[in-house]
């Protein structure tokens, strides 16, 4: 489980802890570890915050007793959160959940994301667009960057929620269609990707370079307001203005989108 090695020394050493017990760790087995052992071992990886976070998670769930592998209740959105949504009409606005479903946007946000709309699976995933998808490498002009972010995103929800049904059903949907995907997530890598630029290429309005934002909601289960923005005065600006002109004139947004064309499940090649 701790493949990490530090460049001062050996793990177990700059931890503090003798070799035996490191290795025990590293197989999984962390029944009765401390918070104060947990720390020595981030410190001495040299961890980045998500990496020390995605350790914590592992750890605390590698010391309990494993229950059975469980299928959550769906995630709903409370209807004041929707309001919130429905308020910010000149931004593109989402809910999405720590394994990429988005469980609600705008109407600005529905026309930005309608490619990812184009799958009948409800609710779309950005996950299985990113990856199954052959419109997804044209919509994400960074697709290689994304695609990263995303298997780093997916790793470190399952550190938090070991058992967590959904979340295993879609790694092994991907694992399976895949062969980029398993690529990967062999890799282990964790990362927060919080804020940033997202390089678009919409099959309306064109190129768009939007800054995005992301705020975890406080009492939800794992989920997050994603919201897109650009610069003034740019042509990314007058690009989701006219994004926003083609979305009030279009009520079948998600029919709009391209064709239902998703890979076969039993395809293990990557979007071309």
């Amino acid at each position: 489980m701790l493949k990490v090695h530090s460049s001062g020394g050996s793990g177990p050493c700059l931890a503090g802890i003798s070799s035996e017990y490191y290795t025990r760790l590293e197989r999984g087995n962390a029944t009765g570890v401390s918070e104060s052992v947990i720390e020595g071992i981030a410190q001495a990886l040299q961890l980045d915050e998500a990496e020390r976070t995605h350790l914590l998670d592992l750890l605390r769930g590698a010391g309990t007793t494993r229950p059975p592998r469980r299928r959550p209740a769906q995630q709903r959105v409370r209807p004041t959160v929707q309001r919130v949504l429905d308020s910010m009409t000149g931004t593109p606005a989402f809910i999405l959940s720590g394994r990429g479903d988005v469980l609600a946007a705008n109407h600005l946000g529905r026309a930005l994301f309608s490619p990812v709309y184009a799958d009948p699976v409800r609710p779309p995933n950005n996950a299985r667009f990113v990856f199954l998808s052959p419109h997804a490498t044209e919509f994400f002009r960074h697709w290689d960057e994304v695609a990263g972010d995303t298997v780093a995103m997916l790793r470190a929800e399952a550190g938090r929620d070991l058992y967590d049904r959904r979340l295993t059903d879609l790694i092994g949907e991907l694992s399976t269609r895949s062969a980029e995907f398993r690529r990967r997530w062999a890799a282990h890598n964790v990362r927060m990707h919080t804020t940033g630029v997202k390089l678009l290429h919409h099959p309306v309005v064109g190129d768009l370079d939007l800054p995005f934002e992301t705020f975890p909601l406080p009492d939800g289960p794992s989920q997050f307001l994603l919201t897109y923005t650009a610069e003034p005065h740019t042509p990314s600006q007058d690009a989701l203005n006219l994004l926003a002109s083609w979305a009030a004139t279009n009520d079948g947004i998600e029919r709009s989108a391209p064709a239902n064309d998703f890979q076969p499940a039993d395809s293990g090649e990557t979007p071309d």
